[in-house]
């Protein structure tokens, strides 16, 4: 068989696949972007992201819109919602983002080959079209980027009807009365907070102190606040030991301590898998670590020189923007060109109700690093677009060197949280002074005032410091 030779090619077309191709484009090389699935876009689009977010606009809706309205409109679902009508917009939005990706690759001149590839010597892949064709190429570099799957515990018997996993809890054909969530990370973490929105009872259980543990204890706290006002709760510390439907009218949860939760449906969002099977990842010289991922240096470089691995398969924390940002960096650190700013710039968003984002350092890791730290903090509620938008549980955090002048990090939890969180991050690129936020205009009423607001309240403590050095 003869290979076609190329500058770069990429297997798997997720989001960190599909930055990865359009840098290498851009740069002029001949890229193919290899995908076993009929359209680019990965998991996120497929069962992640898309559809889940969907699901959560139609929460927030519902949850919203009796705040919103001061109490005078009462919004219910009634019984016997089916699921799938909360969410009639997936696929028009679902095709309008294949739309995009498409037409973005062809533009930028990414090649897509549609079959699932396999290594048979360092830099030649082969690839097996679903038809049953074969083709060959030989790459200057290869980017692996096959994302993940979830993970099967062996206590957890997953069915895709009662015991649900984070691929088919969508899949359910009508919105349930009472779910368990296993785990406490990203995915359970949403998926638990959109479902409690609704009015489903939830109760999310999880080894962990706290639900989304890297991110600052500020935010972790009130999403807890309201994820339990809505009647749900979080059993934190336990662990499952058998889960099973009981054949009737309950998947029953026997925890490590005994207690019983009795549930219509169950989800397990217990980790993730990295999809590297059938890669032939020994035919390029490269195994996986003992928990099944594939280890990559400060550059995304794995033990091959040539080749880099990047997303879900190097492990979290199996962000999209994490793995855009990965794939664009691999291929500008192999093209030799600066890569930008350093990974503690990447922003993180969760998705839960109410949203939290953060860039940076938290404030533990903070004091951590620089021992003393000066903290400023703005409550929507002190903010008029908090009260207009009945959003006043929201807060944006600042945290600063001790002297209180460089920004270190930014937490937001609340409405717009993911947007809100850009503006800080800009800032810190830019390693502007925090005064910055006291002496710009922001637009009145905003959301965005929190950083004056927050900045105020540091410049606060500069001054009470300041005399209590003077004195």
């Amino acid at each position: 068989m003869v290979s076609e030779q190329v500058d770069v090619a990429i297997i798997g077309g997720g989001p960190a696949g599909q930055l990865a191709a359009t840098t290498a484009a851009s740069a002029g090389q001949r890229t193919v972007l290899i995908e076993l699935e009929p359209h680019v876009g990965g998991e996120c689009v497929r069962r992640g992201t898309i559809p889940s977010k969907t699901l959560r606009e139609t929460a927030l809706a519902v949850s919203a819109f009796r705040a919103k309205s001061g109490g005078v409109v009462e919004v219910s679902l009634g019984t016997d919602v089916q699921l799938e009508s909360l969410m009639r917009r997936k696929t028009e939005v679902i095709d309008a983002h294949h739309a995009f990706i498409a037409d973005e690759l062809r533009v930028c001149g990414v090649e897509v080959w549609h079959g699932r590839a396999r290594f048979v010597s360092p830099r030649r892949l082969e690839v097996l079209s679903v038809t049953g064709q074969r083709r060959a190429l030989e790459a200057k570099v290869v980017l692996i980027a096959t994302g993940s799957r979830p993970r099967t515990p062996p206590e957890v018997p997953i069915d895709h009807e009662h015991v649900l996993d984070s691929d088919s809890i969508l899949s359910m054909a009508w919105l349930p009365k009472s779910l368990t969530v296993l785990g406490s990370g990203v995915i359970a973490s949403e998926y638990a907070s959109v479902f409690a929105a609704l009015g489903v009872a939830v109760t999310m259980i999880d080894r962990a102190a706290r639900p989304v543990g890297f991110l600052d204890d500020d935010l972790t706290a009130a999403f807890l606040a309201a994820f339990t006002a809505t009647g749900s709760r979080f059993v934190s510390g336990r662990k499952p030991v058998e889960v099973g439907w009981n054949g009737v009218d309950a998947v029953e949860t026997r925890l490590d301590d005994g207690e019983v939760v009795r549930s219509e449906k169950l989800l397990c969002a217990l980790g993730r898998v990295a999809n590297v099977e059938g890669l032939g990842l020994e035919a390029a010289g490269l195994s996986t670590t003992a928990r099944g991922l594939i280890a990559v240096d400060a550059n995304l470089r794995t033990a091959v020189e040539h080749v880099y691995a990047v997303g879900d398969v190097i492990g979290p924390p199996s962000l999209a923007s994490t793995s855009m940002e990965q794939g664009r960096r691999a291929v500008r650190h192999w093209l030799g060109l600066p890569v930008g700013p350093g990974p503690e710039l990447i922003p993180a968003g969760v998705y839960t109700i109410p949203e939290m984002s953060s860039v940076g350092l938290t404030e533990a890791q903070a004091r951590q690093q620089h021992g003393e730290v000066v903290v400023g903090r703005a409550r929507f509620d002190r903010l008029a677009r908090g009260q207009i938008s009945a959003a006043p549980d929201g807060l944006l955090k600042l945290v600063c060197d001790g002297a209180g002048r460089t920004l270190v990090g930014v937490h937001v939890v609340g409405e717009g949280a993911a947007e809100l969180v850009h503006l800080g991050q800009l800032a810190m690129s830019a390693k502007l002074p925090i005064d910055t936020f006291v002496d710009d205009i922001f637009n009145f009423p905003t959301l965005a005032e929190a950083y004056r607001v927050a900045a105020l309240d540091i410049v606060r403590q500069r001054a009470r410091s300041g005399r209590a050095s003077a004195a």
